[in-house]
C-alpha cells in the first residue's frame, strides 16, 4: 500500500548502502520520517 508509512518515524540501520539505502529511500518517498545508522554516514545522505 502506498503511502502506508506516511508522517511514521522508522529507524534503518545499514544505510549507506544495499538494502538499507533502498529501504530508507522508498520510505522517505513514502513520507515516513526517518532515522539513520550507517558506518558512512556521508553516503547514507
Amino acid at each position: 500500500m502506498p503511502g502506508q508509512h506516511r508522517d511514521r518515524v522508522i529507524l534503518v540501520t545499514g544505510a549507506s548502502r544495499g538494502i538499507g539505502r533502498a529501504a530508507f529511500q522508498a520510505l522517505a518517498q513514502e513520507g515516513a520520517h526517518i532515522v539513520v545508522t550507517a558506518p558512512l554516514l556521508s553516503s547514507a545522505k
